[in-house]
């Protein structure tokens, strides 16, 4: 089955089993705040998303599994809940306040404050205060999806293993990832090191926690944490390149957040690499900027197109494809073929895709 059609057929019911969270959290509360607080959180969560975690989860459980067994969605959305955990707390380090195209959830409560002239605390340090606090509420509601569901305690305990390991390697790959903004001659094996735990490991442990579910061999887990792990690696060097030149009206982010936080992405370590001494100099002078006007984005991206960055990362995007295909391959005979077909196609969809 093709990711498209996967995401049709579940999308519907992992949002229908993240709301379930919420209401329950709603139904338990009765100050009005908490009300507002845990209402937001549960808008911000519908909003939009491509369930690219779940739906690897819920895959992992078909492929492996004899029956196909609804009863799978309900711990799905655990790694959800844990991937906006993340995000809300990256746009508070980065300074963005928009998500999908809509407010990012601690700008949000930056416009409440001024919607309600709250007096005490100013508007933006109000906003990041509850921002914090939302991500640690999404990470610890994630934890429900395990506890609240049909499956045995002993699956349950290992799927809340492979949670507790996704946030530690998230937190390990962002903390990386902030040294490096401070870090000189840099090179794209630190930069995939990084990656591997920021974006490769959740997507790596949704396909586990599934495939732990349906019980299968050491064997099919390490094919399967190869197919991951390479998966996200190659997402986010796309998301690198479209950070920086795609189409907002798509991506719904802003195509000059990376270059003037200084990010070492896969643009700026390769055109580092490969650039003069003489333009290597101007673009570190331009990266390190406290203030950079819109020039001086050009002209970062500018001394981006002149090193070829965009088809290097791109080939480099293809060396891992090459890696998560052979992955696959040596699962072909172990796996139901709609769901082998949902692998290949969300590989292909990961490399294409333009939002």
């Amino acid at each position: 089955m093709k990711f498209i059609e996967y995401s049709k057929k579940y999308i519907p019911k992992i949002n229908n089993a993240i709301k379930s969270i919420y209401d329950r959290k709603l139904n338990s509360k009765k100050n009005p705040f908490l009300k507002d607080y845990y209402s937001e959180l549960k808008d911000y969560f519908l909003s939009g998303g491509k369930r690219i975690r779940p739906l690897l989860c819920i895959a992992s459980f078909n492929a492996f599994n004899e029956k196909i067994d609804e009863k799978i969605v309900l711990p799905s959305v655990g790694v959800e809940f844990l991937h906006n955990a993340s995000l809300i707390h990256d746009d508070i380090i980065d300074k963005d306040n928009f998500r999908r195209g809509k407010p990012a959830f601690h700008f949000r409560f930056r416009n409440y404050h001024q919607r309600y002239n709250l007096k005490k605390m100013n508007d933006i340090d109000f906003g990041n205060s509850i921002g914090i606090i939302g991500g640690d509420s999404a990470f610890f509601l994630g934890l429900e999806a395990y506890l609240f569901n049909n499956f045995n305690n002993d699956l349950n305990l290992n799927a809340i293993k492979y949670y507790e390991q996704g946030f530690i390697d998230i937190a390990n790959g962002v903390l990386i990832e902030t040294d490096m903004v401070n870090q000189k001659d840099l090179t794209i094996s630190d930069y995939i090191r990084m990656i591997s735990l920021k974006t490769g490991a959740l997507l790596e442990k949704s396909i586990l926690i599934g495939a732990t579910y349906a019980k299968v061999n050491e064997k099919i887990l390490k094919n399967l944490s190869i197919y991951g792990i390479n998966l996200g690696i190659i997402f986010q060097i796309i998301d690198d390149i479209l950070g920086t030149f795609g189409d907002e009206k798509v991506t719904g982010k802003p195509i000059d957040g990376d270059i003037r936080e200084g990010k070492k992405t896969c643009l700026l370590i390769d055109a580092l690499n490969k650039l003069e001494d003489r333009e290597k100099i101007k673009l570190e002078e331009l990266i390190e900027k406290p203030d950079m006007t819109n020039k001086d984005v050009q002209s970062v991206k500018d001394l981006f197109l002149k090193a070829d960055v965009i088809k290097s990362c791109k080939a480099l995007a293809n060396s891992y494809f090459q890696e998560a295909r052979l992955s696959l391959n040596r699962l072909k005979s172990e796996t139901k073929q709609s769901e082998m077909e949902f692998y290949e196609d969300l590989l292909n969809f990961v490399r294409e895709r333009k939002f």
